[in-house]
């Protein structure tokens, strides 16, 4: 390596190091140069893992959420900034398969136990309707905002993302999280009576 090089190398380095502190301070314009040098890897790695476009964007999103919010705790002498995002993303993207897994469990669950009968029904149960409209208002606000959307509104994910201007995947994640949080709850106040 030259001299000349060996020099643009040091300066490159300084100039990141100088943004890394930036970024643990809570800079903005340092989230923003972050993100611009190091989404396109993150998603990357999400979209080989998951295969999924829209996952691997919620994925990013997450990542680049919690590098934020948890910066106090990057810690510069134990790794680089891009080492340390890259680990909160495969965290990120070993929550994604773990809900898939779960939501897989769930749905062959509930194939084994419903029979096509049970899926016809003539009668409205005023009861049910209730208590899923008590459910639904103890979601948080954006998710209760996409469930009603998605269920009362008739709309699509890509319609719910479009009007709430939120991304597909976090549509997509309001309304999976909510339907689990919902069943796991009805499935007790059920048992209970």
């Amino acid at each position: 390596m030259s001299a000349k090089d060996a020099a643009a190398a040091s300066e490159s380095a300084d100039a990141e190091a100088a943004w890394d502190a930036r970024f643990i301070t809570g800079d903005e314009r340092a989230l923003e140069h972050v993100y611009r040098r190091w989404s396109p890897v993150v998603f990357t790695l999400a979209l080989r893992s998951l295969g999924d476009r829209t996952d691997a964007e919620d994925v990013t999103q997450k990542t680049f959420v919690s590098a934020w919010t948890s910066r106090a705790s990057f810690d510069p002498s134990r790794a680089r900034l891009s080492t340390w995002i890259v680990a909160i993303a495969k965290r990120r993207i070993a929550d994604t398969h773990e809900a898939r897994a779960r939501v897989r469990a769930l749905q062959e669950q509930l194939q084994r136990v419903t029979r096509p009968d049970d899926l016809v029904t003539d009668e409205v149960d005023l009861g049910e309707t209730v208590l899923v409209a008590q459910e639904m208002e103890r979601l948080e606000p954006d998710a209760r905002r996409v469930m009603r959307m998605a269920f009362f509104d008739d709309l699509t994910h890509q319609e719910i993302s479009r009007r709430l201007d939120m991304p597909l995947g976090t549509v997509k994640s309001h309304i999976r999280r909510s339907l689990e949080r919902m069943r796991t709850r009805l499935e007790v106040t059920h048992a209970a009576h």
